[in-house]
């Protein structure tokens, strides 16, 4: 069971999308939030964000998959790819590869530096920031979506060690309980 301070994040849809500014242009009206054009920051519009992951390269998703995410999923990656008619781009589903988890509270930063080595100080790391990095060894997508919050998404094969590390950092920290 899982604390109150970190959570999984039910299921959504995921996906890399590859594109040029005009690509990007095309994809955002069918995606519903536009693409950031700052190195490291996410967008977001209710339940579903655009984080940029490298100049070309965004992490889509959608966190309003609801009964049947295959089906939500498959008409998401339809319309991206009306949107964009014969636009060079590539649109990859990961929904499968990647779970998300939450990192909250008074100690986040200090919970996730723990295994991070980035400064994630609101001044450095701050609010919309986002970034591939690693944690301790996984390879995390890490996104500051409020002060105190912070969400990761792991590969669904090292979550078990992702949650492990960090329960074992937060003792430290009394967020453990």
């Amino acid at each position: 069971m899982l604390e109150e301070w970190l959570q999984i994040l039910p299921p959504g849809s995921r996906f890399i999308f590859h594109g040029d500014a005009e690509a990007r242009a095309a994809a955002g009206p069918a995606w519903g939030v536009a693409f950031a054009e700052e190195a490291c920051r996410a967008h977001a519009v209710g339940e579903r964000a655009t984080l940029w992951l490298g100049p070309d390269e965004y992490l889509l998703w959608d966190g309003a998959s609801g009964a049947d995410p295959a089906t939500a999923t498959a008409a998401i990656a339809a319309a991206i790819e009306q949107a964009l008619g014969g636009l060079p781009h590539a649109l990859v589903d990961i929904s499968h590869r990647q779970i998300g988890l939450q990192v909250s509270g008074a100690h986040a930063a200090d919970i996730l530096c723990g295994g991070c080595a980035l400064d994630l100080s609101i001044e450095q790391f701050a609010i919309g920031a986002c970034t591939r990095t690693a944690f301790a060894k996984a390879d995390i997508v890490l996104w500051r979506t409020a002060t105190d919050t912070f969400r990761l998404e792991v590969w669904r094969s090292f979550t078990a060690y992702v949650e492990s590390l960090l329960r074992e950092i937060a003792v430290d920290f009394d967020a453990a309980g």
